[in-house]
Order: structure tokens, then sequence, then C-alpha cells
């Protein structure tokens, strides 16, 4: 099953005891190294692998109203499971409505603007599917933590294939 129930906040307590443990510098991607994985690359997907949702995604229409086992659907171009639908991911950054016309072009990374909600990726089992498409986007304050909420984290710098690490992923 995927993680869930899980704040930004509570993340962020993870993140920091795994890295202690590790060595490693794991972290929560950002909004725009979470939709390069999504989109295998770059690829124009309207879903993390395609453009089929229910080929890729548990969503209303095909969840029957609850999280799935990750790895259930086919995954996308660079291996990666259920970035689209089954539950929302959450990103490093501060979540702006005008954040792609206000950031650098290259790895943009939002941490600034008005309060501390953190940006969600990918969509959950509860939505409709315009709202597990690959660029679909939203926020929750850092300190909520709802069934229908996970993460992902990512390993940067490091020499393997994805830029998103799918050992954990939500």
């Amino acid at each position: 099953m995927p993680v869930e129930n899980i704040s930004w906040n509570d993340v962020q307590k993870f993140i920091s005891k795994l890295n202690q443990l590790s060595g490693k510098q794991f972290m929560l991607p950002s909004e725009a190294q979470w939709e390069y994985a999504a989109k295998s690359g770059g690829r124009n997907e309207m879903f993390a692998g395609g453009n089929r949702a229910d080929r890729f995604a548990w969503f209303s229409v095909n969840s029957e109203n609850r999280t799935h086992r990750v790895g259930m659907k086919a995954p996308n171009g660079f291996g990666l499971f259920d970035m689209s639908g089954n539950v929302w991911e959450w990103c490093s950054d501060i979540y702006s409505n005008n954040a792609y016309s206000k950031h650098i072009r290259n790895n943009p990374h939002v941490n600034w603007g008005r309060g501390n909600n953190r940006v969600i990726r990918g969509g959950c089992w509860v939505n409709l599917s315009w709202c597990v498409r690959a660029a679909g986007r939203d926020w929750f304050p850092p300190d909520l933590s709802l069934s229908c909420i996970g993460f992902r984290i990512c390993l940067p710098g490091q020499k393997f294939q994805h830029p998103v690490h799918p050992i954990l992923s939500g």
C-alpha cells in the first residue's frame, strides 16, 4: 500500500531521520522534478505513462473508493508506478498560483510566496481523471494529513536512471 495519512511536516521528520541513518541526502522532489519524472523525462503525456487514465491511474472511476497497492497499474517510461492517481504526493515547493510564470526555467523551485501551503501533485483515488493528469497540481497546508495524501522521495545527484527515487513512494 502507498504511504498515506502523512503531513508534509511529518515527511520532513522522516527524511531527516532517514538521512541521519543512511548518511545520504534524500528529499522531497521539487514540483518541476516531480513533473519531469511523471512525464517520463518530459514526454508529451497526459497521465504519468501515457494518455489513458485507466491504464496508469487509480481515480474515482476505478478505485473502489480506496487506495491500492503500488504497482498494480502500468509504469511510466521511467518505470515509476502510481504517479497519476492513488494518492496526492507532497513536493518541496511552496504553492504559488503563478509559479510557472515567475520562476526560473531550469530546475525551478518555489520557496517564496504567501503562506506556507505546499504543492501536491498526481491526484488521488477520489478525483476525476482530469485531476490525475501529470500536469495537475494543488496544495494543502503542511500540517494536514489525509488518506489521499502520500509522498515520494528523491536522491539528487545519484547516478541512476530515475530523477525521483522509486524506493519510497505513495
